[in-house]
């Protein structure tokens, strides 16, 4: 996908990920760029710092996504690339409060079926459009410390399997980003310590910048999988290969984790 003249909204878009796509996207010279954000003051620091337009939504309420398309639409146009980029960190293991639970439910996996619901008919209608979705490494690999983390991001990512088979032939593309651990609010500070992020951290900390990068000529090569990672490959090469054995090795991992 070339971005130039393309109508782009990124949600999650106030920090980290989401404002690094942003900036990278700018870059291309799109038609516009619309920064959501369920913070609007961080949302409207993003579009002040890269010219673009700031609109508030939470991407787990569905109304809240209408209005973002909707409004994006009559302003600029149709949508040629919708990031559904908002996630959350919250359900460490079953024991954990359901309520935890359903808000990584709603945010990591309703959001990307929301978006569907409201752009796939228009998308398809029209012969073309391009949905990108920000799962996680979890989603492919599991997370070690966080159990509705790494279910809901496998989840997302089936979700984005089926959307790329079901529609693929009526215009519509689908991308996964699936980075490991990324430089941002949720894995810095005091998150830092916590075992999930440990075990995302193994091959290193990625800067957002450079995530941005990598998606950007994911979103030109049309890849379903953009694994900024590169060693995410070769993991899912070898839980595939065994999965008894990879099992036991994230096991081992997870003791030692735990263990400090």
């Amino acid at each position: 996908m070339n971005l130039q003249d393309k109508v782009i909204v990124v949600t999650g878009a106030g920090s980290g990920i989401g404002r690094a796509l942003v900036a990278r996207f700018k870059q291309e010279t799109p038609k516009q760029i619309v920064a959501v954000d369920i913070n609007l003051d961080n949302a409207i620091e993003t579009a002040d710092l890269y010219d673009c337009v700031a609109m508030h939504a939470d991407v787990s309420n569905e109304q809240d996504l209408q209005r973002v398309i909707d409004q994006t639409e009559a302003d600029f146009g149709p949508i040629d690339l919708f990031c559904s980029n908002a996630g959350v960190a919250a359900g460490e293991s079953e024991q954990s409060p359901l309520d935890q639970w359903q808000f990584s439910w709603d945010v990591n996996v309703m959001s990307h079926v929301l978006a569907a619901r409201l752009l796939v008919p228009r998308m398809t209608e029209r012969g073309e459009g391009y949905l990108l979705n920000t799962a996680s490494a979890a989603g492919l690999l599991n997370q070690i410390g966080g159990a509705a983390y790494g279910t809901t991001k496998h989840a997302a990512v089936g979700f984005g399997e089926w959307l790329s088979l079901t529609y693929r032939h009526q215009g519509l593309n689908v991308s996964m980003l699936c980075p490991q651990a990324v430089r941002t609010a949720m894995t810095t500070g005091e998150a830092s310590d916590t075992e999930s992020i440990q075990a995302a951290a193994v091959d290193g900390m990625m800067e957002p910048e450079e995530l941005a990068e990598v998606t950007v000529q994911g979103l030109a090569d049309e890849r379903f999988l953009i694994l900024p990672h590169s060693e995410v490959e070769m993991y899912m090469k070898r839980k595939t290969d065994d999965y008894d054995r990879w099992l036991k090795g994230m096991n081992r991992l997870s003791q030692a984790l735990h263990n400090g």
